[in-house]
C-alpha cells in the first residue's frame, strides 16, 4: 500500500516567473536607452568627466535595482521568513556596495558628480516604476496552481466533522 503522495513543485515557468523576467527586461530595456542618453548628454555636459559619471551611475543603478528582482526571484517559491532574510541581506549588501563604491570615488575627479547622481536617480526611480508595472500587468494566480493534499482533521472529542471541515 502506497501513502499519500505529496505534490512536487512545478519547474515550468509560473506567472511570477513571468513577472520577474519582464521586469528585468524593462530594467536593461531603461539602462541601456539610459546609458546612450547619460552618455551623449555627459559628454556634453563636462567631456569625459560625464561620460564616466554616467556610466558609474548606470553600474550602480543595476547593481541596485537588479539585485532586487533577482532576489525576489530567487526567493520567490520559498517560505516568507527566507524570503524577508535574504530580501534583507540582499538589501544590506547592496548598500554597503554602493557606500563603498561612492566612498572610494568621492576625492577622485575623473568623474562628474552631478551626471553620476542624476543618471544614479533616473535609474533606480525608474527601474521601480517598470517593476510596479510588470507587476500590475502580470498575471498572477491568488491560488497554487497544484493544490495542497491536506488530510481532514478527526476533532478530538470523537464528534463527527463539520460542513466546513469534511469540504476541504
Amino acid at each position: 500500500m502506497t501513502g499519500p503522495t505529496t505534490p512536487t513543485p512545478s519547474l515550468s515557468p509560473t506567472g511570477a516567473d513571468r513577472v520577474f523576467r519582464q521586469a528585468l527586461r524593462d530594467m536593461f530595456v531603461l539602462l541601456g536607452i539610459l546609458t546612450v542618453i547619460g552618455v551623449i548628454v555627459g559628454y556634453l555636459v563636462d567631456g569625459m568627466a560625464g561620460v564616466w559619471g554616467a556610466l558609474i551611475g548606470v553600474l550602480v543603478a543595476l547593481i541596485f535595482s537588479g539585485t532586487t528582482v533577482i532576489s525576489v526571484w530567487r526567493t520567490s517559491r520559498s517560505n516568507p521568513t527566507t524570503m524577508l532574510a535574504v530580501l534583507m541581506g540582499a538589501w544590506l549588501g547592496k548598500i554597503i556596495v554602493v557606500i563603498v563604491v561612492l566612498a572610494s570615488i568621492r576625492h577622485l575627479d575623473f568623474y562628474n558628480p552631478q551626471v553620476l547622481a542624476i543618471v544614479l536617480m533616473v535609474g533606480v526611480i525608474g527601474s521601480a516604476i517598470l517593476d510596479a508595472r510588470a507587476v500590475q500587468r502580470g498575471r498572477l494566480t491568488y491560488f497554487d496552481e497544484v493544490p495542497a493534499q491536506n488530510a481532514v482533521q478527526e476533532p478530538s472529542d470523537g464528534s463527527a466533522p463539520g460542513p466546513d471541515q469534511a469540504a476541504s
